[in-house]
C-alpha cells in the first residue's frame, strides 16, 4: 500500500484541477499562456498519476476498474467483481 502522504498529495491534486479546469480552458482557448504560467503547477491534469482507489498502488493500474491488478484479481477470485470470473477451458 502507498504511504498515505502520496495518497493525499495525488488527492489534492486532483481537487487543484477539478477547480482551475474552466480557467484554464478559457486561457488556452484566448491562447493567453502567460496567465496560463501563472496558475499552480498542480492545476495542470498532466500532473495526475492513475492510482488504485483501494490501496493508492500506481503501477498495474486497471483503468477499466480503477483498481491494481493485485487487488483486481483479489476481488474477481472473491467474486465481489459483477460479470467477472475466473477462465478455465
Amino acid at each position: 500500500m502507498a504511504r498515505k502522504s502520496i495518497v493525499a498529495r495525488q488527492a489534492k491534486r486532483a481537487r487543484m484541477v477539478a477547480k482551475f479546469a474552466a480557467k484554464r480552458k478559457a486561457l488556452k482557448a484566448e491562447g493567453n499562456y502567460a496567465e496560463l504560467d501563472l496558475l499552480p503547477k498542480n492545476a495542470s491534469p498532466v500532473r495526475l498519476k492513475n492510482r488504485c482507489q483501494l490501496t493508492g498502488r500506481s503501477r498495474g493500474y486497471m483503468r477499466h476498474f480503477g483498481m491494481s491488478r493485485l487487488m483486481f484479481r483479489d476481488m474477481a477470485l472473491a467474486g465481489k467483481i459483477p460479470g467477472v470470473r475466473k477462465a478455465s477451458w
